[in-house]
């Protein structure tokens, strides 16, 4: 893959545009970095807290990399997400499981930044088919180019990804293809809704299994694929994150409804607003179905015209205070319990404690 500027084009595309700035060297990016919430362990840890940092920084680089392109249209609409920021939580749980091996093979850093080309990949479908006009911050790419652009610069990133996983093996390949369409099968069964027969809540699980939880399983299944690790961990790791991976999105979905905007970045109500199906409100249909009047009452409101701020925070405010919230945060940590259980096989060490401190993590944000 060329990455220099010498070239204003190439047929695929590769390479930087003729105005791009020097990439920062990895030591300026590492410098910046900062571990989520949960990863504490592996800062404190003197041997591990510097080999995953520079790895990560890595990653970073070679994210901007992977994306770069001469044309100048599509190296702008490419660079929008990455550039915008994000967690980069599913390439960290790479390196992080290469490290029940050898975690210096370079091929682990490759699969992480395939991770999280593909997880890119997938917000600027999402944001078009949600109509949201924000992404960490930003204006949506959508928003602005238009949904053509974004839908084609989240093909094009994918693309990316699916060179680089090739260049990894069979595998690899495999389980990207498998995981791309697990993805879109999420999508596809989140927009057309549960069947007559099929429970609503039931559904919506399998749709998030499917949109979250596959990629987070094939992040830490990749890492310790190209650590050389023990093949029995594969299984736990892949066990770990579908769980994980479903307790964060529902954790997301009260976070939503409980207004710590403040904690989490995320506005109270946006789901609401565009209309986005999330448990709280999935409980609440079937409260209200079941009889229940307190639920019937705030369905309507729920379903009303949530365009102006004092009706979203109406909403809000009564969905924060309704049982079908707490009862969300109920099954939210029953999934963050069942990962890490599944950690049991795991050897002691900063690896599991930090894959537990995360799953702990991810339905504490905002209690």
């Amino acid at each position: 893959m060329t990455h220099s500027a010498e070239h204003s084009w190439t047929h695929a595309g590769h390479g930087l545009p003729d105005s791009a700035e020097p990439a920062p060297n990895t030591t300026a990016i590492a410098t910046g970095l900062q571990l989520p919430a949960g990863f504490a362990a592996i800062a404190g840890d003197a041997e591990l807290g510097p080999a995953i940092t520079t790895n990560l920084a890595r990653v970073e680089k070679k994210l901007r990399e992977a994306i770069s392109n001469s044309d100048p249209l599509a190296d702008a609409t490419s660079r929008h997400l990455v550039e915008a920021g994000g967690k980069r939580i599913r390439p960290l749980l790479t390196l992080l499981c290469a490290h029940l091996g050898d975690a210096s093979r370079p091929e682990v850093v490759q699969a992480a930044v395939v991770v999280e080309l593909t997880h890119l990949a997938t917000l600027y479908h999402d944001d078009v088919m949600d109509s949201a006009p924000f992404r960490r911050g930003a204006p949506t790419a959508h928003e602005v180019w238009g949904n053509s652009v974004a839908i084609l610069t989240g093909d094009l990133i994918f693309a990316r990804a699916s060179i680089l996983v090739s260049e990894l093996g069979s595998r690899a390949l495999g389980i990207q293809a498998r995981t791309f369409e697990r993805l879109c099968l999420g999508q596809l069964h989140e927009t057309v809704g549960p069947r007559e027969d099929e429970d609503a809540v039931e559904h919506y699980l399998s749709v998030i299994a499917d949109k979250t939880g596959s990629l987070v399983a094939a992040s830490g299944q990749l890492g310790a694929i190209f650590a050389g690790a023990d093949e029995a961990f594969e299984d736990v790791l892949v066990e770990y994150g579908e769980k994980v991976g479903v307790a964060f999105q529902l954790a997301d979905d009260v976070i939503d409804v409980t207004g710590v905007k403040v904690k989490s970045g995320k506005s109270p109500g946006t789901d609401l607003r565009e209309g986005v199906p999330t448990l709280p409100v999935l409980l609440l249909r079937r409260d209200a179905a079941a009889g229940d009047q307190s639920s019937v009452e705030l369905l309507k409101l729920v379903d009303g015209d949530l365009s102006s701020d004092e009706a979203l925070a109406a909403a809000v405010a009564g969905l924060r205070e309704h049982p079908v919230t707490a009862e969300s945060w109920v099954i939210a940590r029953r999934w963050s319990a069942e990962a890490i259980a599944a950690l049991q096989p795991l050897p002691e060490g900063v690896v599991k404690a930090s894959l537990t401190n995360f799953a702990h993590a991810v339905v504490e944000r905002a209690s």
